[in-house]
């Protein structure tokens, strides 16, 4: 029954997924939440996202800024890593998901999204196919309706750790 929330993987932060070896398994197309999978809660893209941006474009991948946020929150976040974006995307709705791979040409297979929460991001994901990589949040500031999901996040993913046996106890960072 949980098992829709799992992640297919968890890394502790986005800057430490290995592209490289995600676009060598075919992977083409990287769909990415914002807050607290980039840059905190709200603040705008810094240097490291626009190099990560650069860099993902360098290796071939196409990328989608996937946000349940408003236009102009992730517009302007997008001015400067320069990708394409989806805005309101309701998440966990498929819509978006389905959007992005649309606008990428990709498909669930070549696809994977990256972000930092289970009941939007992950289920999403996982509704559509497409491969899901969990993020350790990047700031605990968060809004109240964030948090109040954080809790029963929290039970779920100590049963998917009791779960998976190749889980390994993620370093605090």
């Amino acid at each position: 029954m949980f098992k829709r929330f799992y992640p297919d993987e968890e890394c502790t932060s986005t800057y430490k997924i290995d592209f490289e070896k995600y676009y060598a398994e075919g992977y083409r197309g990287v769909i990415f939440d914002i807050d607290n999978t980039l840059v905190p809660h709200d603040a705008p893209a810094d240097k490291r996202a626009i190099q990560l941006f650069k860099y993902l474009k360098k290796l071939g991948f196409k990328c989608v800024l996937l946000s349940n946020n408003r236009k102009s929150r992730v517009e302007k976040f997008n001015d400067a890593v320069k990708a394409d974006f989806i805005h309101f995307a309701c998440k966990p709705s498929k819509k978006g998901y389905l959007k992005a791979m649309e606008i990428m040409g990709t498909k669930p297979e070549n696809t994977f999204f990256v972000g930092d929460q289970l009941f939007t991001d992950v289920w999403g994901a996982k509704r559509v196919g497409i491969h899901s990589i969990l993020v350790r949040p990047m700031n605990p500031k968060e809004e109240i309706q964030i948090i109040l999901k954080r809790l029963p996040e929290k039970v779920l993913l100590k049963l998917y750790h009791r779960r998976n046996k190749k889980y390994k106890k993620l370093p605090l960072k």
